[in-house]
């Protein structure tokens, strides 16, 4: 799932932003915040911000280049002064959205932002520690991935591997091709077969579960996954 923060000054342009958001990827979480250093105090981390400039411009600034710096995070900022795009090149932000919003233009930009995350998540491997040594692991052999105690299995195309790791943790890294059905299980969209209420069944003949009521979180994620492969 994806995280996105906001962080603007008005509150009707919040909430757009918000609905537009939610409106072209439902799978992702959104977070609002009023002031820039909000988002480094919450520890949080975010794959997409909308972050405003104007009004506290040095913070705004400090910020964005603080997240893409620490995480990665593709910043976009909205202002409504046009010299501030060249302090926007200054700390690498994605894009630069100019006041008054326009909802086409900022659904735009979100997508390609959404699908430039996706890229990044999906090519990066697994990085996992097994006792002393450090694996990289290509997501795309991975079926799915159970926990299992303090443990978490990775179960792949020709074997297994179990490491210490925490399931909320694997969420943030695992990318657009995982899907958290259960609370001890994630599943690679390309290895599913069928699905019910319940139940996925896999390519390779295998059962999981999957929590009743990710249900329809479930059936929409899957949807736009199939979308996005025709694509």
């Amino acid at each position: 799932m994806l995280q996105i923060a906001v962080c603007v000054d008005e509150a009707s342009v919040c909430n757009a932003l918000e609905q537009w958001i939610k409106q072209e990827v439902l799978s992702c979480e959104v977070t609002v915040f009023r002031k820039p250093l909000e988002i480094l105090e919450s520890r949080k981390y975010f794959d997409i911000l909308f972050l405003e400039a104007d009004g506290q411009g040095h913070d705004s600034f400090h910020v964005a280049e603080t997240v893409k710096r620490q995480s990665g995070t593709l910043v976009i900022l909205i202002g409504s002064e046009k010299e501030q795009v060249f302090e926007a090149f200054d700390v690498e932000a994605f894009h630069y959205l100019l006041k008054p919003l326009e909802e086409e233009k900022v659904k735009q930009v979100f997508l390609r932002a959404v699908e430039k995350k996706r890229e990044w998540k999906d090519k990066e491997p697994l990085i996992i520690r097994v006792e002393r040594s450090y694996y990289h692991i290509r997501k795309e052999q991975i079926l799915y991935i159970e926990n299992v105690g303090r443990k978490v299995v990775l179960h792949m195309k020709s074997k297994e591997i179990a490491y210490y790791a925490k399931m909320n943790e694997l969420e943030e890294v695992l990318g657009s091709r995982f899907f958290r059905c259960h609370r001890g299980y994630f599943v690679n969209f390309t290895a599913v077969k069928s699905y019910e209420a319940g139940s996925i069944l896999l390519k390779n003949g295998e059962t999981i579960l999957m929590a009743k009521q990710k249900y329809n979180d479930f059936s929409a994620a899957y949807a736009e996954f199939l979308r996005r492969k025709k694509e």
